[in-house]
């Protein structure tokens, strides 16, 4: 910002600078979307009640379990990936579409877990949950 205060015949700057504003307008700009974002105020509730209670698992559901060294178990059986196989292909072909529960040690590798979804996926098994805590 330039201001002249003279001759008349010496011409001074006549426009202002605003880049300055415009930097302290994004900083502010900024900080207001950084705060709104942050501050998620929460509605207080008082929620009913209510006397729902857990529905049982329905019978159709395959507990496959990996355990930390890649051992297969059908609940608690323990079986070869071949066996699995069979025993997809079996449960699919009597129409029931199960829902398979999968149950894997956190340090199985991934390659077992892999197989078994395959192995489920060539028999048509469509139905895959993963069990964690």
């Amino acid at each position: 910002m330039a201001f002249h205060l003279g001759d008349d015949d010496t011409q001074g700057l006549s426009e202002m600078n605003l880049i300055p504003l415009i930097d302290i307008m994004l900083v502010l700009m900024i900080i207001f979307l950084v705060t709104a974002t942050v501050m998620n105020p929460t509605v207080p509730l008082d929620l009913p009640k209510t006397s729902a209670t857990i529905n049982d698992l329905p019978d159709d559901i395959l507990q496959i379990s990996i355990n930390q060294d890649n051992e297969l178990f059908w609940d608690e059986e323990s079986l070869s990936l071949p066996q699995l196989q069979t025993r997809f292909a079996q449960a699919a072909s009597d129409g029931l579409d199960p829902s398979i529960h999968l149950r894997a040690d956190k340090d199985t590798r991934y390659d077992m877990v892999a197989q078994v979804l395959a192995a489920a996926s060539n028999a048509g098994l469509t139905k895959v949950a993963f069990v964690n805590e």
